[in-house]
């Protein structure tokens, strides 16, 4: 068969793609797969420098001694405050690529990077005021929102039964940009190099990111916004459930990579080449294992998984409150690196679940086939966006409970034990909805026929 044209639409200008149909095998195997993976490695590049400059903040306050005038609730609320900004764009973001194209938006995305580059490069030194930097970290939060348009991008590109490996590599490509603006920083402090330096690196990469996406990348003339869906997604109350339980798996991920270096320069007294030689290895080993908890809820189903990562993650943390309040360095560090393992495990096995939970909504409803996939597709990827978004939220609460631990105590202890409390809740509420069995649910099942299969939230 003749595969679908995927020259450029001359009408629209750009590399615009008028056909595209990934589900057909034979347009697949012959040009869409080769597309499909170049579009994902420069979405990725753009992604992953859009993380560094979203999380950047994280490595200069290390940079900012007692010179800047900044206290430790200065700094904390400077990081807040990209984190904010982070998690708000995530939901105009999701919207863009279909509006403008994936190309184009990439294009746009990356450009934008560099404005808080550029502005912070400009203003950084001693005697700039807390204002002034406090709007440059806000800028610096629009990296966030590369994440959304990145997958949502990517997710059009793939076909059903390839968009886990695809969007998981997407997801962890930009995930890592937090570890290596940390190594990155770790470097110039080494070399003795002020901030500015540090944000000079990162200009040259974001023109180069900004021009393969112009020349490299492709916009799909099909895609549009699904502005049905995006409603009846606000309206499901599983899409606030699973909001929720994000905060407390990507949520803590993005909130400690603001914070470690902070806390350790704060409670332990740290330097900044001392708290940069560990800050990474947390974000890098959370980012990396992000695939593995993915992985884990395929074959155990991502309720059962979620459920037991937050006991862990409730344990490491209950490690850490002790590790504070005995003032053990070496105990607390170790801790709080396991805690980022376990967020980014938790990362992946609560966004597995997602698409699961809304195939199971439609089997309950009695679809069946391609049928209840459509509609699973349908209402899992507009929810994603919201989800993704509030759980970088999480992040800002984090931050935001360091400050106030500090101010009121002079440790982060208090703001630990307020997470212990909160991955507590975060275990009832997935047990609560997802994993408990009503009265009479054995007995439904077992009455379930074969010719209607029927799919429970314990399998999500």
């Amino acid at each position: 068969m003749t595969p679908p044209n995927t020259a450029p639409a001359s009408s629209k200008g750009g590399r615009w793609i008028e056909h595209w149909d990934p589900e057909d095998e034979a347009f697949w195997n012959e040009t869409g797969e080769k597309v499909a993976r170049r579009n994902l490695l420069f979405s990725v590049l753009s992604e992953h420098i859009g993380f560094s400059i979203w999380t950047v903040w994280s490595v200069m306050v290390l940079f900012m001694g007692p010179e800047y005038g900044l206290t430790p609730a200065d700094k904390f609320f400077i990081v807040s405050m990209a984190t904010l900004v982070g998690a708000i764009v995530r939901v105009p973001y999701t919207f863009a690529v279909a509006l403008f194209g994936g190309r184009n938006w990439t294009i746009v995305s990356a450009s934008l990077l560099l404005v808080p580059t550029v502005v912070a490069f400009v203003v950084m030194e001693p005697g700039t005021s807390f204002t002034t930097f406090l709007v440059c970290a806000m800028l610096a939060g629009i990296g966030g929102g590369n994440f959304a348009s990145s997958m949502t991008n990517i997710n059009a590109f793939f076909p059903l039964r390839k968009k886990g490996w695809a969007l998981g590599l997407n997801a962890g490509g930009g995930n890592i940009g937090v570890p290596v603006v940390q190594l990155v920083g770790l470097a110039v402090i080494g070399a003795s190099g002020g901030p500015r330096v540090l944000l000079g690196i990162y200009i040259p990469f974001i023109v180069v990111a900004a021009v393969l996406a112009a020349l490299r990348m492709d916009n799909i003339a099909s895609l549009k916004n699904d502005t049905g869906a995006a409603k009846e997604s606000v309206k499901d109350a599983h899409t606030w459930i699973m909001s929720f339980l994000y905060i407390g798996t990507f949520g803590s991920f993005i909130g400690y990579s603001f914070a470690f270096g902070l806390v350790l320069q704060t409670q332990f007294g740290r330097t900044p080449l001392q708290a940069a030689y560990v800050t990474f290895i947390g974000p890098l080993l959370g980012s990396l294992i992000r695939p593995v908890g993915g992985a884990l809820a395929d074959r155990y189903g991502g309720a059962r998984i979620t459920l037991w990562n937050y006991v862990a993650m409730a344990a490491a943390t209950g490690v850490i409150v002790i590790a504070s309040m005995q003032k053990s360095l070496p105990l607390f560090t170790t801790a709080f690196i396991a805690l980022f393992v376990l967020s980014g495990l938790g990362n992946g096995s609560t966004f597995k679940m997602i698409p699961g939970i809304f195939q199971a909504k439609a089997l309950a409803k009695g679809l069946q086939g391609e049928e209840a996939a459509a509609y699973g597709r349908r209402l899992s990827g507009a929810s994603m966006g919201i989800i993704g978004a509030v759980g970088a939220l999480g992040g800002l609460g984090i931050n935001l409970a360091f400050r106030q631990s500090f101010l009121t105590v002079g440790t982060g202890t208090g703001a630990f034990v307020s997470f212990l409390a909160f991955y507590g809740v975060c275990f009832v509420v997935t047990w609560a909805v997802y994993l408990r069995r009503p009265a009479g649910a054995k007995a439904e099942t077992a009455a379930a026929t074969e010719a209607k299969p029927r799919l429970s939230y314990a399998e999500v």
